[in-house]
C-alpha cells in the first residue's frame, strides 16, 4: 500500500511539473513599455497605441514610467527591473540620450531586442529606433512660424529641456531653417521649460518681457505650448504674438480654435505606441524589422480642424483603450 502511495506522489508530482511547462508555454510573450513619463496626453496617447497592439497581436504589455520627464534615475530603475523580469522584448523612450546606456547593454547581454521609441539614445544596442522625423518637423515649424510673420522679425522659443534627443531635434531644424533661408528673422530668445507647464510659462512671460517687440513664438513640446499659450494671455498678447506650437492636448485645440495658437506640429503618437510593439512582436516570430523607422508629423491650422483625418489624430479614442 505503500509502494502504491508513493507511486501515487510520483505520478502527482510529475502531473504538476507537465501543467506547469505546459502554462508556461501557453503565456503570452511579454512586452515591457517604458515612456518618459505618463502625465501628458501625448503619452498616454501612445499608452493607448501600445494596449492597441498587446490587444491585436496577443502579447502582454507591461507599463510603467517615471512621473516626470526629468527623473532619470527612476527611469533607469524601471528598465532595469524590467530586465530582471527577463521580458521578451523591451520598448523605451529614453529621457536621456547617455543615461541608458549601461541598462541597453545589458539587454543586449541577455539577448532582449529593444525598440527605442520617440527620442534618440547613444549607445547602438538596440534593434530599431521608431520615432518622428523631428529635425524635418522643426524645419516646418519654423517654415510655418516664418510664414505667418510675413518671412522678417523677433522670435524666441520655448525649449523642452536639455539632454532629449527628440526635442533637441526639432530645436536644431527649427534654427536650421531660420538661420539659412530667412535671414530678415532673428531667433533673440531661448530658454527651457524643463519639461513642466509652469516652467514653461515663466520662461516664455520672461522672454516676452525682456523682449516686448517679439513677433513669434515657437513651443517644442506640449508642456512649453501650453505654458507658452498661459504666458500671451496673461500679458493679453494673444493673437498678437505669432505662436506655432507642437504636439496637441485639449486645451492647445481650444487655443487654436481662439486664435492664441496659429499653427500646431503634430505627431502620431497613437501610431508610435503601436508601432513599437509591433516591432519586438516581429522580431520574436522571426522578422528583422528596419534599424530606423521614421514617421512624419503635420502641421495643422484652425481651418484643418474639421477635416476628418485631421480630427481622428486630434482626438483618439483612450477611452476604449485606457481605464
Amino acid at each position: 500500500m505503500r509502494w502504491n502511495n508513493r507511486r501515487l506522489r510520483i505520478a502527482f508530482a510529475c502531473l504538476l511539473l507537465l501543467l506547469a511547462a505546459c502554462n508556461r508555454g501557453s503565456e503570452k510573450p511579454r512586452i515591457a513599455v517604458v515612456p518618459k513619463a505618463t502625465s501628458h496626453v501625448f503619452w498616454q496617447t501612445v499608452h493607448a497605441g501600445v494596449v492597441a497592439a498587446g490587444r491585436e497581436l496577443n502579447v502582454e504589455v507591461l507599463w510603467n514610467s517615471p512621473t516626470a520627464e526629468t527623473d532619470f534615475s527612476r527611469q533607469i530603475q524601471i528598465v532595469d527591473s524590467m530586465l530582471v523580469q527577463r521580458v521578451d522584448g523591451l520598448a523605451v523612450a529614453a529621457s536621456d540620450r547617455k543615461a541608458l546606456d549601461a541598462s541597453l547593454d545589458r539587454a543586449a547581454q541577455l539577448h532582449i531586442p529593444v525598440t527605442v521609441f520617440d527620442s534618440g539614445v547613444d549607445s547602438t544596442n538596440y534593434m530599431t529606433f521608431l520615432a518622428t522625423n523631428n529635425y524635418e518637423a522643426g524645419q516646418m515649424a519654423a517654415r510655418k512660424l516664418a510664414e505667418l510673420i510675413g518671412g522678417k522679425g523677433k522670435v524666441a522659443m520655448v525649449q523642452h529641456m536639455p539632454g532629449s534627443y527628440s526635442t533637441m531635434e526639432r530645436e536644431r531644424g527649427f534654427e536650421d531653417v531660420i538661420q539659412k533661408d530667412f535671414p530678415g528673422i532673428e531667433i533673440v530668445a531661448r530658454q527651457y521649460g524643463m519639461a513642466d507647464r509652469s516652467k514653461s510659462m515663466a520662461a516664455a512671460e520672461n522672454m516676452l518681457t525682456a523682449h516686448p517687440d517679439l513677433q513669434g513664438m515657437f513651443g517644442s513640446t506640449e508642456p512649453s505650448s501650453t505654458g507658452t499659450s498661459l504666458a500671451l494671455k496673461e500679458r493679453k498678447l494673444a493673437g498678437k504674438v505669432k505662436f506655432v506650437a507642437f504636439d496637441s492636448a485639449d486645451n492647445m485645440i481650444e487655443d487654436l480654435r481662439a486664435g492664441v495658437i496659429h499653427a500646431m506640429v503634430v505627431q502620431d503618437p497613437f501610431k508610435m505606441g503601436y508601432e513599437a510593439v509591433k516591432t519586438l512582436v516581429d522580431k520574436l516570430h522571426g522578422s528583422q524589422p528596419p534599424k530606423k523607422m521614421d514617421l512624419s508629423a503635420r502641421v495643422v491650422t484652425k481651418e484643418d480642424l474639421d477635416k476628418p483625418d485631421v480630427h481622428a489624430l486630434l482626438f483618439p479614442d483612450l477611452k476604449k483603450y485606457l481605464n
